[in-house]
């Protein structure tokens, strides 16, 4: 070995121990946002109970928080590749930390909600730069690894979340013990500061022209959606029939963004590449992964209410209860990730199938077990529909990808999963005002309000299943020889 080599080696070590010691700090970041998704859940009957709130409160701490997720996703991914991600992904991280904060010391419920968005917004700040800085901190043919770790970091936040925010209400108590759902953020988050600023390395941007954001295109976009939401979200409180309107509205500012993306792409990158949804594969499976996360993520929403109000159960056994099936999707999503490159679309659709049985299985064991046995029959069916999960969501974001060419794959992942976050914040509010109505309507009857949701949820799990038969179809005609 000669001098040289002998020099590069520790080097070259050196440098390996840097860039994963950086990409911990970005998993850690990441498990925080995605951790918050699903850790508020168990806290809601003690939000509602100690600042008073409505259910379109309660609607919005969980919504808000996906949709302005989602909303941010694209843009911020574009800025930080634009102008260097390290410092797009500490002023996003420290963020997300102010506004842990800021909804810990809620004092009343508009005041959470207003900090929720901004934490929302600040998670999809964040993690597009997670996803650019693996781009930056290895090579091609070394992404498989800390790829499949991001993966398994995604699994593991969504199966703890109920479980560490059950422990924590559990500890603090149920009346004030929602705040620290929140108040656990702060410390890690600015450790994690401190790191990313040390680790991450501060590489400027390739030299090329400046690309436009596309604000209006931002804010067409936000503007069409929170249209569509608001009278799904304000259905008990706002009577009448005339806030359906509304869904007009944003249907017609929707449009509006879509011509608007066609001028705009003429002179510069839009901030949606609407010609991406000219392939069969990327409409279908951007689909969806839109209708799936509007029916699944809305599970938790519903049955944390159900058990905690409805069955009196503590945050902890909801948490305990909802295990099943995060587990499930935990571990079956390493299994999915090794199937997809040889079974296709065609697992995509067995996972939906089997999300779809769990979960009408769930609706048969609260139905002929009511009362408290009811979560213990609901395990069996809830782990399946869990299984069922892994095998769709890394499944179909890795085929919706695959006819990308390379140079729009960020942009197109970022979509993708701004359709996911969008898709959650619709669901949260059509199967929440649906459950919330159902609950009116029988006079507090909880098993019945859990059972008629859960039903809207499967619907939207079932259309789901039929796009990703639509393109199998499609597919298979495209393969025939023609004659």
């Amino acid at each position: 070995m000669t001098h040289e080599a002998q020099q590069t080696s520790p080097e070259r070590t050196e440098a390996d121990r840097r860039r994963w010691r950086a990409f911990s700090v970005c998993l850690v970041a990441a498990f925080m946002t995605l951790l918050d998704v699903s850790i508020v859940n168990v806290a809601i009957p003690s939000i509602r109970t100690s600042l008073h709130a409505t259910t379109s409160d309660v609607q919005w701490v969980l919504s808000g928080y996906a949709l302005m997720f989602g909303l941010a996703l694209v843009p911020a991914g574009r800025y930080g590749d634009a102008r260097g991600r390290r410092n797009v992904f500490i002023a996003g991280l420290a963020l997300f930390t102010l506004s842990s904060a800021a909804a810990g010391l809620a004092q009343n419920a508009t005041w959470l909600v207003v900090a929720r968005l901004v934490q929302g917004f600040s998670a999809g700040i964040l993690n597009p730069q997670v996803v650019g800085l693996v781009q930056v901190l290895f090579p091609p043919a070394e992404r498989g690894r800390p790829f499949g770790l991001l993966g398994a970091t995604i699994g593991v936040s969504t199966a703890i979340g109920p479980l560490l925010g059950g422990a924590l209400i559990q500890l603090a108590g149920a009346h004030e013990g929602w705040r620290w759902v929140f108040y656990v953020n702060i410390p890690i988050g600015a450790a994690a500061i401190v790191l990313g600023w040390r680790l991450i390395p501060a590489r400027p941007p390739e030299r090329r022209r400046r690309e436009s954001l596309d604000p209006l295109g931002v804010v067409l976009l936000g503007t069409g959606v929170v249209l569509i939401l608001l009278p799904l979200v304000q259905e008990q409180e706002w009577p009448g029939r005339a806030k359906w309107l509304l869904l007009v509205a944003g249907a017609a500012v929707l449009a509006a963004f879509v011509g608007w993306e066609r001028h705009h792409e003429r002179r510069a990158e839009p901030v949606v590449d609407l010609d991406l949804f000219r392939q069969r594969s990327y409409a279908l499976g951007a689909l969806i992964g839109l209708l799936y996360f509007a029916g699944f993520t809305a599970i938790f929403f519903i049955y944390t209410l159900y058990l905690q109000n409805g069955l009196g159960y503590s945050a902890l056994l909801a948490g305990l209860a909802i295990t099943p099936f995060a587990l499930g999707s935990a571990g079956a999503a390493a299994l999915g990730g090794r199937l997809v490159n040889r079974l296709g679309r065609p697992l995509v659709a067995a996972g939906l199938a089997l999300v779809a049985i769990g979960l009408a299985g769930t609706a048969l064991a609260v139905r002929f077990f009511p009362g408290h046995a009811a979560p213990l029959a609901a395990a069996a069916p809830l782990l399946v529909a869990g299984l069922g999960s892994g095998l769709v969501i890394t499944p179909n974001q890795t085929i919706t990808l695959s006819e990308v060419p390379p140079r729009g794959g960020g942009s197109a992942g970022g979509m993708i999963q701004t359709g996911q976050r969008i898709g959650a914040a619709i669901g949260i509010a059509c199967v929440g005002s649906v459950f919330f109505a159902r609950l009116a309507a029988t006079h507090g009857h909880w098993t019945q309000a859990f059972r008629t949701a859960l039903f809207v949820a499967i619907a939207l799990v079932l259309v789901a299943l039929v796009a990703a038969v639509a393109d199998i179809i499609a597919g298979h005609r495209d393969r025939s020889p023609q004659p």
